[in-house]
């Protein structure tokens, strides 16, 4: 099933990989183990909701390598990086590189596995944020150019006078408008249209 979630190991080590594979299907979750950096891109959908624990020694590709090929292609999967013991300067490489967090070996079984589920549940959060805005942009599209405009306007937060003012019509037609942006928008309230607007920063310019 394509919904459920896979824990992806990515270690050049096959007792890593195994061990690593034996913890994560213990707790009910699917697990798959790669050997490479290159194995795993060829396994790994988009789509695809789970996370990543990856080592970041390895030979070939090696895991900051990974990630970077990640951000590439638009990956968005949490990953969790396997540092040496003191290794702060690796784990804040890794961090800025866009992994999610960092496990020192050696690491307890308990502490991996909460990582691993606060990662899962960040890749949740994070699809459902991408669904809403794309939800939310299809709705937009359906507005005429003139709804745009007027809603921009109510975003930034312009009474009807001023937007009337501002596109040269009446204050009744702004309130039409209103409305109908309204109904195309699914909002219950002028708020919930506001953090529609701002939540997805469907505008990234402010109004002149």
């Amino acid at each position: 099933m394509v919904d459920e979630p896979i824990v992806y190991i990515v270690d050049d080590s096959p007792d890593v990989r195994n061990s690593l594979s034996w913890l994560v299907q213990s707790v009910r979750l699917r697990a798959h183990a790669c050997d490479s950096g290159e194995q795993f891109l060829a396994a790994c959908h988009p789509d695809q909701p789970g996370c990543l624990v990856l080592d970041l020694r390895m030979p070939g590709m090696g895991g900051m390598q990974l990630l970077e090929s990640l951000a590439t292609r638009g990956i968005q999967l949490p990953v969790i990086v396997f540092t040496g013991h003191g290794e702060v300067e690796t784990a804040v490489r890794a961090m800025k590189a866009g992994a999610l967090d960092f496990v020192e070996k050696p690491f307890t079984q308990q502490g991996l596995l909460e990582k691993i589920q606060k990662a899962l549940h960040e890749d949740r959060r994070r699809r459902q944020a991408r669904d809403e805005k794309t939800r939310i942009a299809r709705r937009i599209a359906q507005l005429t150019p003139r709804e745009s405009e007027v809603l921009e306007l109510v975003a930034s937060g312009l009474t009807n006078r001023a937007i009337a003012k501002r596109l040269g019509i009446s204050e009744k037609t702004v309130e039409v408008h209103r409305a109908k942006i309204m109904e195309k928008m699914h909002a219950g309230s002028l708020a919930e249209l506001i953090r529609m607007v701002n939540r997805n920063q469907l505008w990234t310019t402010g109004i002149p």
